[in-house]
């Protein structure tokens, strides 16, 4: 969920835009610097340091600074912004200068065939029974291979329902995917399109109308894919009158519940509590068929040579206090249960309303996706956006 803007228009190919790139400006390709640092390639093993290869947002201060003031262990920070850039870092022995590194979940594939990473002992890790059970089955499911374990979770965004509250008059005790079609909102909803059809699946498969394993037999083939996907572009395509606007930047989806008579959505949490904090009358919540979510993890690199102090920083930031810090500063969700409870008044707050009683069960983690399915989604998007674009 991290890599480019999508081509736009009539193109025949069109790649999901990241949902990193919506929340911030991260820096092109272009200029990206690949390189490896002369000192991280040629690090000798620390009793007191740690090489982090790590997401760029995602340890807000204080955390970073109270773990060496707590433990005495240095952590050397390596940014990066864009999943592309971290895979190419870690490629080629490049591994070796890191001892922790942030793997997407979805990117399971990609990292076990690059065999970069080595595997936690799990008797180390003081804090792995506090982490939210549906997410840590995430990464226990995409992430053992051969009985052992390579990943953990790090921190989480969602994507949900947001609208208007002084526009939508539906029933908001209990919000679905299905929301977004009902006759009332025609010609009011927004969403990316790979979103909004994905939403119809869920919505279906929930309600039994056409149980499709929560969407996941659309990952198993061609065929599958297309089995259960033709009827939902269908769906959509003649119901493309209720979508005012498909968005894939920030500014968009904001525009458009603030000034495009949107009045319902999918869109990411972050971008509608930003709205909701700053006083707009904006809402985001789970839908009852479970928000879609992606999760960054961490992960030991099989060139760790500080692997003591690598197990002594997870285990900090297993804690709910420090996975409260990590929600304040990075406004990502936590992975420990309860942390939220530690955070501020606002985020906690939202964290509650957004994902209520069993909606942290329900989340709907992506998949990996291979080759063929984005090739063949991409033309079922650019198919709806045809549709749309010919009235």
């Amino acid at each position: 969920m991290k890599t480019t803007k999508p081509p736009t228009g009539r193109q025949r190919r069109t790649v999901p835009l990241s949902r990193r790139s919506l929340l911030k400006s991260a820096a092109g390709l272009g200029a990206i610097s690949f390189g490896v640092p002369a000192y991280v390639r040629n690090a000798l093993a620390s009793s007191g340091e740690l090489n982090l290869l790590m997401w760029s947002d995602e340890f807000p201060d204080p955390v970073i600074p109270n773990f060496e003031r707590a433990t005495g262990i240095k952590v050397n920070q390596f940014p990066f912004s864009q999943d592309e850039e971290q895979i190419y870092k870690l490629q080629n022995g490049h591994e070796e200068g890191y001892d922790l590194c942030q793997p997407t979940l979805n990117r399971a594939p990609e990292f076990k065939e690059m065999g970069v990473l080595a595997s936690f002992e799990t008797g180390k890790l003081k804090g792995l029974p506090v982490l939210i059970p549906s997410i840590l089955d995430g990464s226990k499911i995409l992430w053992t291979w051969e009985g052992e374990l390579y990943h953990l979770p790090h921190c989480w965004g969602a994507e949900g329902i947001s609208y208007r509250t002084d526009l939508y008059k539906g029933d908001l005790a209990h919000l679905s995917y299905g929301s977004l079609w009902e006759d009332a909102v025609k010609g009011h909803i927004q969403g990316r399109p790979h979103s909004l059809l994905l939403g119809i699946g869920l919505w279906w498969d929930a309600s039994g109308q056409r149980p499709s394993n929560r969407m996941l037999d659309g990952y198993v083939d061609e065929a599958s894919f297309r089995k259960v996907w033709d009827p939902i572009l269908e769906f959509a395509v003649n119901h493309r009158d209720w979508i005012k606007q498909f968005w894939d930047t920030t500014e968009m989806a904001t525009s458009g519940l603030m000034a495009n008579e949107i009045w319902i959505g999918q869109t990411l949490d972050r971008q509608a509590f930003a709205l909701k904090n700053s006083g707009q009358r904006v809402n985001f919540t789970s839908p009852r068929e479970g928000a879609l979510a992606w999760v960054d993890g961490l992960s030991l690199t099989k060139g760790a040579r500080n692997i003591d102090q690598a197990y002594e920083f997870i285990n900090y930031l297993m804690t709910p206090e420090v996975a409260a810090q990590i929600a304040d500063g990075s406004k990502y969700n936590p992975v420990v249960v309860g942390a939220e409870a530690h955070a501020s008044g606002t985020f906690k707050k939202n964290f509650q309303e957004a994902f209520p009683d069993d909606a942290m069960d329900k989340l709907w983690l992506w998949p990996p996706e291979p080759l063929w399915y984005r090739n063949i989604r991409s033309d079922y998007v650019t198919r709806l956006k045809d549709a749309i674009s010919s009235g």
